[in-house]
């Protein structure tokens, strides 16, 4: 089945062809390629094929290391966030506070064979710096593997900012390596041009359970969420979210806003308030670490980025003004990593 998520702030593939049409009909200029179909057709269109959801570091060797490696110096994250018969799935991604304190996004994704050779990469738009961010991230990590790709990269991206306005348009290039494709909607898409991987990995079983199964919870900790088909539940008392992307009912990610408030070194804000059982949507093998990680963020009010029992864990802390041993701060929480090609990011 194809993988399904929820809505974003960004066009659907359907809305960014009309967008790029149009620049076409204003300008009289015919763009190099149409936009690739994200994801690609049929590659999560498969039964399971020895699918492995836990998440292990990046390898530091071969080309996994390699394409890593430039980021992961650069202060990025980097996971194997899953794996199969066919290839494996590696995502990355960094954040960055600005003056106000807020955290900019970016991440890549990286598609590897079962031979360690890269099939396909995305270095989506980050939320904040533009196509800059785009080429340092594409040409330090293609390059290790692709010597004489970043200058080409640079160049046709260059190219592009000069040549745009306002409309959202694209361009499209291929070396002796791989095509390229790049628009201000979506990045950059790597599909290179001697690997391939049929069957894309797809699970979330090492660390998930099901939407199905844990919405009753949910329900119970007071957030609003009708699934099907909600996928994006609110909590309007304490300001919390929960939102989750999908393969069938099966959970790849959740995010969720929760606050802190310590007086007197005492948790005034308990998980239990929001998640009344626990964080039932994790399954019984890693609830209890993660749990605990999260925990540990909220008393310390810190941020995270890391693996925990073979899980992703994504934790960006907004630490407000305290006084000695108190703390009040809203932490952003995600759990688990998206599958390639999918949104959110």
């Amino acid at each position: 089945m194809l993988a399904r998520t929820s809505a974003s702030r960004w066009f659907s593939p359907l809305a960014r062809t009309l967008a790029i049409a149009g620049l076409v009909v204003l300008t009289g200029c015919t763009l190099p390629a149409d936009p690739p179909p994200m994801p690609p057709t049929g590659v999560y269109d498969h039964d399971t094929a020895s699918e492995n959801s836990r998440a292990e570091p990046a390898p530091t060797g071969g080309t996994s290391g390699a394409l890593t490696r430039p980021l992961t110096t650069a202060g990025w994250f980097c996971a194997q966030a899953r794996s199969n018969a066919d290839g494996r799935a590696l995502w990355c991604r960094i954040g960055r506070r600005d003056a106000t304190d807020m955290v900019s996004a970016q991440t890549a994704h990286f598609l590897l064979d079962s031979r360690d050779r890269l099939a396909w990469a995305w270095f989506p738009p980050a939320d904040q710096g533009g196509a800059d961010h785009i080429t340092a991230a594409a040409t330090s990590a293609l390059g290790t593997i692709w010597t004489d790709a970043p200058e080409r990269i640079r160049q046709e991206i260059d190219d592009h900012g000069r040549e745009t306005d306002e409309m959202p348009s694209a361009t499209a290039w291929r070396d002796e390596h791989a095509d390229y494709h790049f628009s201000d909607l979506d990045g950059l898409i790597v599909t290179a041009g001697d690997a391939a991987v049929r069957r894309w990995p797809s699970g979330g079983e090492h660390y998930a359970t099901t939407m199905s199964s844990a919405v009753k919870d949910l329900l119970a900790g007071g957030y609003d969420c009708h699934y099907p088909p909600q996928t994006n539940c609110n909590r309007v008392q304490s300001n919390g979210y929960f939102q989750v992307t999908l393969r069938e009912d099966q959970i790849i990610t959740a995010r969720f806003g929760i606050g802190s408030l310590i007086e007197a070194g005492r948790q005034r804000h308990p998980l239990s308030q929001e998640f009344p059982h626990g964080l039932t949507f994790l399954t019984d093998a890693v609830r209890g670490p993660v749990t605990e990680r999260i925990e540990q963020a909220r008393r310390e009010g810190t941020s995270f980025a890391g693996i925990v029992a073979g899980t992703v864990v994504i934790i960006d802390a907004d630490r407000g003004a305290v006084d000695g041993d108190d703390l009040v701060a809203y932490l952003s929480i995600q759990i688990g990593a998206p599958l390639a090609a999918t949104l959110p990011l």
